[in-house]
C-alpha cells in the first residue's frame, strides 16, 4: 500500500499557513460550526485534547479578541465560548482562503479523478468518525 505524504500545515502555501496561524489556537472552525457558545470541554471533545490545552488557547484567543467568554444560562458555574465578530470573520477568511486554495490545486484534475477525491474523503471522515466511537465502545480510547 502506498502511504500518503503527512498533510498539515506545512504543506499549505505560506499566505494560508500565516492566516491559519493568525486565527487558530483553539480551533476557532468549531466555534464557527457550531450551533451557538460551546464548553471548554465541548471544544476540547471537537479538537480530541484535553480542556487544560483549550482552556490556554481561549485565554490567549480572549487577550486577541478572537473569542468572548458568555454565561451559560444553565449553569452559572460554567462559562462558554464564542467567537467575537472579528474571531468569526478571521476564520470565514481563512476557511474562503482554504478552499479557493484547494480549488485552484485541482483545476487541471479530470472530473472522474476529482469524483474520487470526494468519495474517498468521505469515507475517510466516515472512518475516522466511526473509529473513535468504536474505542470508546471498548474501553481502549
Amino acid at each position: 500500500m502506498r502511504r500518503a505524504p503527512f498533510f498539515g500545515a506545512r504543506c499549505l502555501p505560506p499566505r494560508l499557513r500565516v492566516a491559519h496561524h493568525g486565527v487558530a489556537g483553539v480551533d476557532l472552525l468549531s466555534l464557527r460550526t457550531a450551533d451557538g457558545p460551546l464548553r471548554i470541554g465541548e471544544i476540547a471533545d471537537r479538537m480530541q485534547v484535553v480542556g487544560p490545552h483549550v482552556t490556554r488557547q481561549v485565554q490567549a484567543l480572549e487577550k486577541r479578541g478572537l473569542v468572548r467568554r458568555v454565561a451559560d444560562p444553565h449553569d452559572r458555574r460554567a462559562s462558554l465560548i464564542e467567537p467575537t465578530e472579528a474571531g468569526a470573520e478571521g476564520a470565514n477568511r481563512y476557511v474562503a482562503s482554504l478552499l479557493a486554495w484547494f480549488t485552484e490545486a485541482l483545476t487541471d484534475w479530470p472530473p472522474q479523478d476529482r469524483d474520487d477525491l470526494a468519495r474517498l474523503l468521505a469515507r475517510l471522515v466516515d472512518d475516522v468518525t466511526v473509529r473513535p466511537a468504536r474505542f470508546d465502545e471498548y474501553g481502549e480510547g
